[in-house]
């Protein structure tokens, strides 16, 4: 009985994941905990020796995952679902939408709402311009920050899991991401490898997000006069209410705890924002907003490539904004971008990046407009520059910029409540991902490794953040960024291969071969498709069945006074019907024998036709011209030579029009002394 009861309890976690991940992330934080300066030094001189050298390699990486994107948008793949071709969707439109949001952002979306553009607005590397360019490019690169490429990242690793997890029926896991290069090695310590990345990332990510957050919701309370101060012990009781939510919501799934706390989060923060719009500048936000959004579509490409090589002073700007902000958000996209993959099924492609780059960029540039402009207009008409003054105490900015608004309080409040909600639906999406990361997406794991996983984030964040180690983990995360870049290049190459080959699947018709089919050598036809040819059986067929059928029809061709050659050659073996001519191009039609690589699935299934090699040889017809050839392998003497007549019929019409003098002639267009 003790034995079966163990069997019961028995946890999905995968050990060849999880001990070195664990190993790794104790580890880093043991030496982040103990000491804190000297790594942060070391990591930050690294960073910076990356971030100033290798710059470039995150722009293009962001660049090509935006494009990669608006291409399959509008492309003929768009119209694939992620799942099979009858799948719906699991959430409703406004749940997806949310969810997707509160996990893509969550957060950071309060805690740069008013800090980043006012940051902006008042950085040393726009000092030489006036207050009204200074406000516009602090909307400019708050909206370029957060907008479409922010998102084209996320996208990017969700559609490609989504895909390849619900349309292949692959593991929920990075590794599955790169089936079409590395096939079966995806199992092996490759897929390994990349999982323990991605639950690495997911984990640091996670933590110094939470551990930032509980520093601005302890902030906020202070200014509520709930809390007397900001210190350690309160943010030891804040983290221990908020991961005791978030666990409780994770384990009772994406359908109930996840969906209901992302729906209220989302009503929140419109509410939210609603309020500062009508209690603030209403008639400057709604025109700052618009002007900003046609500054953004004007700047959109040279925001894009521009990497400030000609801007010297701005040099530093752009590493410690752009640069860090494309290389934290590619260290999130694990965890976005599987909690995207799980919550996607049934969409299509289209529907999938349409919604994912067009909406929440929408609602970004219109949170960040009413909150950053409103704070920067009240900075210029109503405090002489008092919220200037506080851009280097981001953690308390956004309250102090409620003490300028009207129903001062219910704005605090309503703001602390959403953070925590963020902090919850954060922290719940993240402990749900990194246990399907470590199960290898099992059915059904047992609610105490997502209590696992909610007590290890709550332990080490508050570690850290007593330490000061918390920067360390950042900086460190955001390097890790840099060869998840080149492995999501890799996801794009992956997913553009199993794309072609999932259209040619549903598009692709019956073979050459098969058109003159009737039914009369049925028995003969079977035989020949259960069996694969090597290549000696491919050139006694070219040799004996080809050779006979070209010399009846050179013959026929002779009588009717044409006169015709049938050319054989070696290594390859091919054999060739051709017709010379003086003015036209030759009209050529030859059978060649054509390597062909079979999938190991037909090699080893015992149901499929035998199949002793990988290696299969077939006949293969080629033409005069760069049209490709097929397979004829299954036609008779009589259908052989019926094929053959359809291309000199095809090539006599064409031959025969006078507007294809030019294009068909072999010497009409050659210069004549």
């Amino acid at each position: 009985m003790e034995k079966r009861d163990r069997k019961k309890i028995n946890m999905t976690f995968d050990k060849g994941v999880v001990v070195p991940s664990l190993i790794f992330i104790i580890g880093v934080c043991i030496f982040a905990v103990i000491f804190p300066t000297a790594i942060n030094n070391f990591l930050n001189q690294v960073k910076d020796v990356v971030f100033v050298n290798l710059n470039w390699v995150y722009v293009w990486c962001v660049t090509i995952f935006v494009i990669f994107l608006v291409f399959l948008m509008f492309s003929r793949y768009g119209k694939i679902r992620l799942g099979n071709n009858d799948s719906k969707p699991e959430h409703s439109f406004f749940s997806w939408i949310a969810m997707l949001f509160a996990a893509g952002m969550g957060i950071g979306l309060m805690y740069f709402s008013v800090a980043e553009p006012m940051q902006h607005y008042t950085s040393e590397a726009f000092a030489n311009n006036n207050s009204i360019n200074r406000a516009k490019n602090a909307q400019l690169y708050t909206f370029f920050h957060w907008g479409i490429h922010a998102w084209a990242i996320y996208g990017l690793v969700g559609l490609t899991l989504a895909y390849f997890s619900y349309r292949y029926r692959l593991p929920l896991s990075l590794r599955s991401c790169l089936y079409p290069l590395l096939k079966n090695k995806i199992n092996g310590k490759w897929g390994s490898l990349i999982d323990v990345f991605a639950l690495c990332s997911t984990f640091f990510g996670i933590t110094t997000t939470l551990g930032f957050g509980v520093v601005q919701i302890n902030s906020g309370l202070v200014k509520l006069n709930i809390l007397p101060e900001s210190s350690f012990i309160y943010q030891v009781i804040i983290v221990l209410i908020l991961v005791s939510c978030s666990v409780i919501s994770a384990t009772s799934g994406v359908n109930k705890g996840i969906k209901l706390l992302s729906n209220i989060n989302i009503l929140a923060a419109v509410a939210l924002m609603l309020f500062v719009l009508f209690l603030g500048p209403t008639g400057y936000l709604i025109g700052s907003f618009t002007n900003g959004l046609g500054n953004y579509v004007n700047s959109f490409f040279d925001l894009t490539f521009n990497t400030h090589v000609y801007e010297e002073e701005t040099l530093p700007w752009f590493y410690n904004w752009t640069i860090l902000y494309w290389a934290w958000w590619i260290s999130w996209s694990p965890f976005v971008g599987i909690f995207m993959a799980r919550i996607s099924k049934g969409r299509t492609i289209k529907e999938f990046i349409a919604a994912v780059l067009i909406l929440p960029t929408a609602f970004n540039f219109i949170w960040m407009s009413v909150f950053g402009n409103s704070a920067i207009w009240i900075d210029l008409n109503e405090t002489g520059g008092a919220l200037s003054d506080m851009v280097s105490d981001p953690d308390s900015l956004l309250f102090q910029f409620f003490e300028y608004l009207p129903l001062t309080g219910l704005l605090s409040y309503l703001s602390i409540s959403i953070i925590m909600i963020f902090f919850v639906t954060s922290a719940d999406s993240g402990i749900m991902v990194m246990n399907s990361i470590s199960s290898q997406n099992a059915a059904n794991p047992p609610k105490w490794q997502m209590v696992f996983w909610g007590t290890l984030l709550a332990v080490l964040a508050l570690m850290l953040l007593n330490a000061g180690g918390l920067q360390a983990l950042q900086t460190m995360t955001l390097l890790t960024a840099l060869p998840f870049a080149v492995i999501m290049l890799l996801f794009a190459i992956s997913l553009m291969k199993a794309l072609v080959i999932d259209q040619d699947y549903y598009e692709r018709g019956m073979s050459v071969s098969t058109i003159p089919w009737s039914g009369e050598f049925w028995k003969q036809r079977l035989k020949q498709i259960v069996s694969f040819k090597d290549r000696d059986a491919v050139d006694k067929f070219i040799m004996e069945d080809v050779q006979q059928a070209f010399n009846e029809l050179k013959e026929e061709f002779e009588n009717n006074g044409i006169s015709v050659k049938v050319n054989r050659y070696q290594n390859p073996v091919k054999l060739v019907f051709e017709i010379k001519h003086d003015i036209v191009n030759d009209f050529t039609y030859g059978v060649k024998s054509q390597k062909h690589v079979v999938s190991e699935f037909l090699v080893d299934d015992d149901n499929l036709p035998e199949m002793p090699t990988k290696n299969s040889y077939y006949p293969k017809s080629f033409f005069g011209d760069s049209r490709e050839g097929y397979d004829v392998q299954y036609f008779t003497k009589n259908e052989l030579i019926s094929d053959v007549l359809k291309h000199y019929e095809r090539f006599v019409k064409i031959v025969a029009e006078e507007s294809n003098e030019m294009f068909i002639s072999a010497h009409s267009n050659e210069i004549k002394d």
